[in-house]
Parts: structure tokens; sequence; C-alpha cells
């Protein structure tokens, strides 16, 4: 029998996720709101770190060199904000938080790549996720369908101001 909080978690946590691991290149899509808008950023980078992996309370530390500083961001794997989360290289580690790496640059911070067939670890089927990045393109293609709807009356409105001005030039 589940506890109230299993099921509470249950109904949060994504149905399928990546299976990430230390060493993994990847790109995370982020849904970002600014304002009243909404848009996917993406950021790859190496994965530093794992944590809790069977829980819904996942998450990964990414690192990035962005202009010659580091960056890192950490990512709820369940977290609807995080829409898909795309494994690019997998690198073998003998570790499993690569914090040492913060202290590496140029050729010693290189890891050594693993072959690994990208197709099926990518192959994760999201459908609450698709279905929001399927609303998201709507949403955007609805609002330049309307922005256009809405420059086209004012054109028809500027047209219909020429034609009466030429008219009444005409009768003069």
């Amino acid at each position: 029998m589940q506890s109230v909080i299993q099921k509470v978690e249950a109904k949060y946590k994504k149905s399928a996720v990546v299976n990430v691991k230390s060493g993994d290149t990847v790109k995370v899509h982020q849904k970002i709101r600014e304002g009243n808008k909404e848009r996917v950023q993406i950021f790859q980078g190496m994965v530093i770190r794992c944590d809790r992996k069977d829980s819904h309370t996942s998450r990964i530390t990414v690192r990035r060199i962005a202009s010659g500083i580091g960056v890192e961001k950490s990512f709820l794997l369940h977290s609807p904000l995080v829409l898909k989360v795309e494994v690019t290289k997998r690198s073998k580690v003998r570790r499993n938080y690569l914090t040492y790496m913060r202290n590496r640059t140029g050729k010693s911070a290189r890891l050594t790549g693993v072959e690994f067939d990208r197709m099926a670890v990518n192959a994760i089927v999201d459908t609450k996720a698709e279905e929001e990045e399927v609303k998201l393109a709507e949403e955007k293609a609805a609002a330049a369908e309307a922005e256009a709807a809405k420059k086209a009356a004012e054109e028809a409105v500027n047209e219909a101001k020429v034609q009466e001005a030429l008219a009444k030039h005409d009768e003069s």
C-alpha cells in the first residue's frame, strides 16, 4: 500500500527519463518564461553530478564553459520546465561526482569517449513533454497569425483612407 507522499510523488513523476550518467555531454531543453512569453532554451554541457536517480527529485548538475567562465546549472529531471534531455557524448569515468573537473582547463579537462547507441539512449517517449512542445508551437503560430491579421486589418484601413482621399481629390 502506498502512502500519501508516495502517491503525490508518483503523480508528478515523469513516465520516462533518459538514463544520464556522470561524464555525459548532454543538451537540456528547458522552458524559459520571460514576462508573458515562453521559449525553449538549450543548455549544453558535461554532467558532473547525478543525485537520487530513482527518486522524483533526481537532479543532474551540468557544467559548461561560457566566454571563458565555468557555468553550472542544476536541473530536476522530473520538472515540467525540463522538456527534454539528450545525451550527445558518453565518457569513461570512475566517479559519480566529477567536482575535480572545475579545476581543469584545456586538454586536461578532456575525458575519454565511449561508444554508445545514441538512438537507443535518447529514444524516450514522453507524451506529456511532446504535447507541451506542440502546444508551445501552436501558441507561437497563433500569436504570429493574430499579428498578421492585425497588420492586414491596419493595411485595409489605411488603403480605405487612401481611396477616400483620392475620391475627394477627384471630385474637386
